[in-house]
């Protein structure tokens, strides 16, 4: 099975349980709530289980990611470089990207850094070339 990258718009039963796993210290109903009310979630899918999320919300040309998560288990085999370039390429009209660079893991500032984004101010920028 192929891994894919789908935005999420309801929330089956699996999903729930996946992204319970992902993000154990929030609650389902956030969740819904973050897409019905504020913005996207886009995951990466394989064999029908969720195995990586990113909360995506859009201001015209600007696109904020936050709560990027990867499952551990699923860690350093490109799944999260993966999910952030093919929500780019299904967000075509993005052209500035940002995440809160609130974290001072060593490993998420080399893999944002691997995916073409800057460190400016405490913010994770990239701008996609006109």
């Amino acid at each position: 099975m192929k891994l894919t990258i789908v935005k999420l718009s309801s929330l089956s039963a699996q999903d729930l349980s996946d992204l319970a796993k992902i993000w154990p210290q929030q609650q389902a109903a956030d969740w819904q709530r973050w897409i019905n009310e504020q913005g996207m979630i886009f995951a990466a899918r394989f064999n029908d289980r969720l195995l990586a999320a990113v909360k995506v919300s859009v201001n015209a040309t600007q696109g904020t990611l936050s709560d990027l998560t990867v499952r551990e288990v699923t860690r350093r085999r490109g799944v999260g470089l993966y999910l952030l370039e093919d929500l780019q390429q299904q967000l075509p009209e993005i052209s500035h990207w940002s995440m809160d660079a609130s974290s001072e893991e060593s490993v998420l500032h080399a893999f944002m850094q691997a995916c073409g984004f800057h460190l400016t101010a405490g913010q994770w920028l990239k701008t996609r070339p006109s």
